[in-house]
């Protein structure tokens, strides 16, 4: 680890300075290898879905690690949109000129050399490596043990770019053990060589990240999201965006975990909202209100409105409009991503005036809280902290800035 460290901080000095065009010609270069080693890396995942099954893991971690030829194309689609991206290094976020003449500019610069520690997903490898590298930084990949063939498969592209393009090899690096030794190594900082760590996985490591990290975090906690229906909503929309913010994938961090609903029309909304939800096979667990409308469905306790299923269930509660809905997600939201369904644009502004996550929607499934979506090409994560990245941690997420200021003899009395 001590090695990968050094290697690591060795190469960050040429990617900062590395054109935009040697940066994109390695990322096409690694989308190019991706779709050449197709059958190599769908053995590869091959392997680790066996022995996932063979676990008997659930089936939404299941659908999280499963490749196809389709997945691997939007793999090496992202690297493209990532190459086709503005290059952040060296722009100028503001620039002005002070009384005395000086010309001051805020410049974009790399953070340096970033840790990315992550479970299942074996396109965090690509999406990672890719981010990083654009955003002129030099990464240190440790992937989940049950996606460990996966990501050394999809490493090996990564590096085949970088060679093509004649940039450091070790810019992009993947821990090539499965041990939890070098999680707590990696948390230390490798003796000053990593600048800042991206957890990217369950709330026990995201739990023991923030914990033991000895260097700043981008956390990214559960996606305890929600999505508010209110009174004012068109039923025809709330009906397709609930069951797709639920339903689309489960597994993800941006599926809808709550459904709270407007208690003064609860006959006209609720029942088709949870019928709609049951038909698509999904299990609902509703407060006592929503009992009493709907008395064979389960009841919710107050864990179910802590808990990221990550699966085919939703726990559901009739609240007092758009008051109810704000303290409802004020009190359980993990401050990922929370959706509102209205028409009434006094409630829309309430909604995304008073609710602190880092992701809001109007009339859309929270399903959209993606870098990708976002048009950033690609994320490492979601990041739910409010210091330095909030949200998709994308390209310009991934650096920093610093001063540039140009005197002409200036001096300070």
């Amino acid at each position: 680890m001590a090695e990968i460290g050094a290697r690591a901080r060795a190469a960050r000095y040429p990617l900062a300075t590395a054109t935009g065009a040697r940066k994109n010609a390695a990322l096409n270069a690694m989308a190019d290898a991706i779709l050449a080693r197709q059958a190599e890396i769908l053995a590869a995942n091959a392997s680790d879905v066996a022995a996932a099954e063979a676990a008997g893991i659930a089936g939404s971690f299941l659908d999280r690690l499963i490749l196809n030829p389709k997945r691997l194309a939007d793999m090496a689609g992202a690297l493209r949109d990532i190459a086709a991206l503005p290059d952040p290094v060296g722009t100028v976020i503001a620039a002005w000129e002070r009384p005395n003449g000086l010309q001051i500019e805020r410049v974009r610069t790399p953070l340096g050399v970033i840790g990315v520690i992550y479970e299942s997903r074996p396109n965090v490898t690509a999406d990672a490596g890719a981010l990083c590298l654009k955003a002129g930084n030099a990464v240190i990949l440790r992937g989940g043990s049950d996606s460990v063939h996966s990501s050394r498969a999809i490493h090996a592209c990564l590096v085949e770019g970088l060679k093509t393009a004649g940039l450091p090899e070790h810019a992009i690096q993947l821990v090539p053990v499965t041990d939890r030794a070098a999680v707590g190594a990696m948390l230390s900082g490798l003796s000053g060589a990593i600048d800042v760590i991206v957890p990217r996985g369950g709330k026990s490591l995201v739990a023991r990240v923030q914990a033991e990290a000895r260097v700043p975090v981008f956390a990214h906690l559960e996606g305890l999201c929600h999505v508010y229906v209110d009174r004012s909503a068109e039923l025809d929309m709330a009906l397709k965006i609930v069951v797709n913010a639920k339903m689309r994938r489960t597994g993800i961090c941006g599926a809808a975990e709550t459904l709270l609903i407007d208690s003064s029309e609860a006959e006209r909304l609720a029942r088709p909202l949870v019928e709609a939800l049951l038909a698509a096979g999904c299990e609902v667990r509703a407060d006592a209100a929503l009992c009493r409308i709907m008395p064979a469905l389960k009841p919710a306790t107050d864990a179910d409105w802590a808990t990221e299923y990550l699966d085919a269930v939703i726990s559901v509660a009739l609240v007092d409009g758009i008051d109810g809905a704000i303290a409802h997600i004020a009190r359980w939201s993990s401050s990922h991503t929370e959706a509102v369904i209205a028409e009434d644009a006094r409630v829309v502004e309430r909604f995304f005036a008073e609710v602190d996550s880092a992701i809001l929607l109007h009339n859309a499934s929270t399903q959209f809280a993606d870098g990708g979506e976002f048009g950033m090409g690609g994320e490492i994560g979601i990041a739910t902290g409010k210091m330095h990245a909030r949200g998709p941690v994308g390209v310009e997420q991934l650096t920093s800035f610093k001063y540039r200021v140009h005197g002409t003899g200036q001096i300070r009395p």
